[in-house]
């Protein structure tokens, strides 16, 4: 098993609580599960994050409230433990040095490090939607869910929030609009952060700003946005809906670039490659899908059996570590093409047709008569 989860160049979690490692060159995938435990939804994978900058190994976040280790060299679960405590699903998952930190729905933000007396709890309010660690900085988390706005944690300092953004201003009805915070993201390189809305917004944070307010906002479609992520030039954001819409757009000048095709559901993930410009997306129509964001073009899309709760995309610039055999492949091809017209003629019945001079006399009757019925009718001559 260790050689398709070594070539897998993206990682899916589904509902069903397997994990799914897809290798897009071979149009490969595999299913992988802890032991010999059953199917159960009730281990669905609700979130998932890389181990190790080497991306060696994967931490699966399941709803039974445990956290599984799999290693992608030997292709199998090496480890589960149990990370309870609050209510509601894990939200995100993150490493820091050799201590796993996990965030739940209910807004129990937690540090395990190697002793639990050790261990590090956070508030962060409730209605938690997305928990996301800052790259540059690994010790500070941004989390924002519904009714509670968008806040960055340093765990190293957990008492207070060092930035709290502050609400938008009353819409033209002069009423409260409502928060509720999908997905966010750090932009490498500033202390920006890009947040998507359930009321289909786009909003841009400065935290060294004055103002707590979002420095840029952009409005898309009608429908509630679920997911983003940042491109490998971080001047663009790819956004998804829960109708299925995909969009990118540009943070510079906050306008639409374009919008992404061949979505039929609610998409639950989106990541674009750190080096190429790629993207893949996955959502509840069970298909993973890998677009190319200069040509707007489908790259790959793989049918996956299961509804689709989260993805990891391999960083790796060569998909291919080994070259496929082209000659090879072309081969098996006409192979199976082969068979397949066999297997066709052989199934087909066998039609016994008659000549005309081994027909009786009664089917010469029945062609005269077909003759006399067919023969054109004369015109009457007008005198």
């Amino acid at each position: 098993m260790a050689a398709p989860a070594w070539g897998s160049h993206v990682w899916v979690g589904a509902e069903t609580g397997l994990l799914k490692g897809i290798n897009l060159q071979k149009k490969q995938a595999t299913n992988y599960k802890l032991g010999d435990a059953s199917i159960s939804r009730q281990e669905a994978v609700t979130a998932m994050c890389w181990g190790d900058p080497y991306e060696s190994e994967i931490f699966v976040g399941c709803l039974d409230g445990s956290v599984r280790l799999f290693s992608t060299e030997k292709g199998k679960f090496i480890k589960s433990q149990d990370c309870l405590g609050g209510e509601g699903p894990f939200r995100g998952l993150c490493v820091l040095d050799s201590s796993l930190i996990t965030c739940v729905e209910s807004g129990l933000l937690k540090v395990w490090r190697d002793v639990s007396s050790e261990n590090v709890e956070v508030q962060v309010g409730p209605g938690v939607c997305r928990m996301r660690q800052n790259p540059a900085t690994p010790h500070q988390v941004a989390t924002g869910g519904k009714e509670n706005c968008l806040k960055v944690w340093d765990l190293c300092k957990p008492q207070e929030p060092i930035f709290r953004a502050k609400n938008v201003r009353h819409d033209w009805l002069d009423l409260r609009v409502r928060v509720w915070e999908r997905d966010m993201q750090f932009l490498p390189g500033s202390q920006k952060i890009v947040t998507c809305t359930g009321h289909h917004q786009v909003r841009l944070y400065d935290p060294s700003c004055p103002q707590r307010r979002p420095v840029k906002e952009i409005t898309f479609g009608e429908y509630p946005l679920t997911a983003l992520s940042l491109t490998s030039d971080a001047n663009s954001v790819v956004v998804g809906s829960s109708h299925g819409d995909v969009a990118v757009f540009d943070l510079r000048q906050g306008r639409l670039l374009n919008c992404l095709k061949g979505f039929a559901g609610s998409i639950s993930s989106i990541q674009c490659h750190p080096e190429l410009p790629l993207v893949a997306s996955c959502g509840l129509d069970r298909f993973l899908r890998v677009h190319h964001l200069r040509h707007k073009r489908l790259e790959h899309k793989v049918y996956l059996k299961s509804r689709l709760s989260c993805l990891l995309l391999n960083s790796r610039e060569k998909w291919e570590d080994e070259a496929l055999d082209p000659s090879a492949e072309l081969e098996n091809d006409v192979k199976e093409e082969e068979d397949e017209a066999d297997e066709i003629w052989n199934t087909m019945k066998v039609v016994v047709t008659k000549r005309k001079a081994d027909l009786g006399p009664s089917s010469d009757k029945g062609s005269d008569k077909r003759k006399i019925l067919k023969a054109p009718k004369k015109k009457k001559q007008h005198i």
